[in-house]
């Protein structure tokens, strides 16, 4: 039987299916006696609740970093929340029920509330509450908080999963994560990719899969039950063959990023949040062509605190003991809407009111965050990158903030050091302004995905549009070229961050440009050193 999912994270898994159990029971309603009895037992199991999430925290600090770890203490704070609270024990106290039917039914009420939220931000805390409330309810049953019953490395198959369940899961015992729900960005989703194994959503998987074989395919986005003789042994062919060309890749770690006829080229790679620094350090990049910065502001319920984003900062550059961080402020609009920005609905996102556009217009947010990426300087090699430039008057504009900060820094006493200053050139404003913008910068940093998208007239987001969009078309090769040439001309040093730059059919060619630096996702530093290292740029 094959079923098709979407894929979140690539590879070949091939096990026994595990159905992921719950631990707690199903709860009745039962009238009690003492309504204040049970009011204490919903209050002390809601302290134990607590208790248990601040051990996962720290576990789940040490294992996947402070941003994904903070999930823990929101639900920390949700347990405190009063309307959640209150309607518990009103439930018990008019209804005289138990604790444990309270709180399931709690549970239920405000998590289907969340989800008929329009706020993406919203939906997504219903699987908070469930959370917190299954949480309690299996304290007050007695029980753990969930149970995983295997004996030897499964292929997972759950709904969905909790924040909670994943952190506490044998990692050696899981070769793979197939859910009914979530979505490409969930804790799952982020897991799986931390652990680099394959993992599929939205797979309508039955019942009765627990205990077959399963092979998870995350390159064609399916998961087949139950594989014939034939199916099963060619797909051990294929994850052979997926094993040894790893094998040889491995080979190249601590290479240098040289072509045959000696050019040289600094390879980083592009990362999303704290947790992924274990991949780029795994992979052995050179360096972070690109952090992306905004992953603190879709994680937190209000703007992160300059205290929370400069602990972020300091951990990544730390982590990178002296190696290149390119951090880019935070690019927030678009495709990527935070509740609490209030920003209003717009026909046409992608090219409205996002990015450097807010940082420039509410600049006490821009400034924060400026502080924070300032005062982590002093802990490693943080460069800064600005997005969305159209014009030489925002740059200036940006550098005269930069300078106020510095100041206020001097003022309090508070050490930095001064860091290389980029910006990203990804519209074609910037493109035939370069020469100028060069002239006032460090560096330039090519997003490929928005040039391209900007300079077809194509939204990348519009599957129709699929077709249409072609990152070779000759006016993006000659934009390239061009942004290189002023670039170097200005005195900058020019890479790319966009999906190009992992695009080894062009590999040859943006070394023949003059690109100085490509940022690739972790899991292509290796393929592409490779290319760079076949390349000979004197034939």
């Amino acid at each position: 039987m094959e079923i098709t999912g979407k894929s979140v994270f690539g590879g070949i898994a091939i096990g026994k299916l595990a159905i992921f159990a719950k631990a707690y029971h199903q709860v009745n309603r039962e009238k009690i006696e003492d309504p204040q009895a049970e009011i204490r037992r919903f209050e002390e199991a809601k302290e134990e609740a607590k208790t248990q999430l601040g051990l996962l925290y720290e576990k789940a600090l040490k294992e996947v970093g402070e941003v994904n770890a903070a999930i823990f203490e929101v639900h920390q704070m949700m347990l405190e929340d009063l309307d959640y609270v209150e309607a518990i024990t009103n439930m018990i106290e008019s209804q005289m029920v138990s604790a444990e039917y309270a709180v399931a039914t709690t549970g239920d009420n405000f998590s289907a509330v969340f989800a008929e939220m329009d706020d993406d931000y919203m939906k997504a805390r219903a699987a908070d509450v469930k959370d917190i409330s299954r949480r309690v309810v299996t304290i007050l049953q007695g029980g753990s908080s969930f149970e995983l019953a295997a004996g030897e490395p499964v292929i997972l198959l759950a709904d969905d999963l909790a924040p909670s369940e994943t952190v506490q899961l044998d990692k050696s015992m899981v070769l793979s994560f197939v859910t009914r729900h979530g979505s490409a960005n969930s804790h799952t989703a982020i897991l799986a990719r931390t652990m680099n194994i394959p993992a599929l959503i939205g797979v309508d998987f039955p019942e009765d899969a627990a205990g077959k074989t399963g092979i998870v395919d995350g390159y064609k986005e399916k998961i087949i039950i139950d594989p014939s003789i034939s199916v099963l042994e060619e797909y051990r062919r294929k994850q052979e063959e997926e094993e040894e060309k790893k094998r040889l890749l491995l080979e190249l770690k601590g290479k240098e990023d040289v072509t045959l006829d000696g050019k040289s080229i600094h390879l980083y790679a592009n990362i999303g949040s704290v947790a992924d620094v274990a991949a780029v350090l795994a992979n052995d990049a050179e360096g972070i062509g690109l952090f992306r910065s905004e992953f603190l502001y879709l994680e937190s319920k209000s703007y992160p605190t300059e205290e929370e984003q400069f602990a972020a900062y300091r951990q990544v550059a730390e982590m990178m003991a002296g190696k290149k961080v390119i951090i880019r402020t935070m690019d927030i609009g678009a495709d990527k809407q935070v509740d609490y920005f209030g920003l209003e609905r717009e026909e046409n996102p992608a090219m409205g009111y996002r990015a450097i556009r807010i940082c420039l217009d509410r600049q006490e947010i821009f400034r924060t965050q400026l502080r924070a990426l300032y005062r982590a300087s002093c802990y490693g090699t943080i460069s800064i990158m600005f997005p969305m430039i159209i014009s030489v008057d925002e740059v200036k504009q940006i550098k005269s903030i930069i300078e106020e900060v510095k100041a206020g820094l001097d003022e309090e006493s508070v050490p930095y050091r001064d860091v290389e200053i980029g910006i990203m050139i990804e519209t074609p404003a910037a493109v035939m302004i370069s020469r100028e913008l060069a002239e006032l910068v460090d560096f330039f940093s090519v997003g490929t995905n928005d040039l391209t998208q900007y300079t077809l007239a194509l939204d990348r987001q519009n599957p129709k549009l699929d077709s249409f969009y072609d990152s070779h078309h000759p006016a993006i090769l000659k934009m390239l070229q061009m942004i290189v040439d002023n670039g170097h001309a200005g005195g900058c040093w020019v890479g790319i961050c966009g999906e190009l730059g992992a695009d080894l059919t062009l590999t040859e060619t943006l070394l023949r440009m003059g690109f100085d630096e490509l940022s690739v996702s972790p899991s292509m530093i290796l393929r592409v050193r490779q290319k760079i290292r076949e390349t000979d740029l004197s034939a």
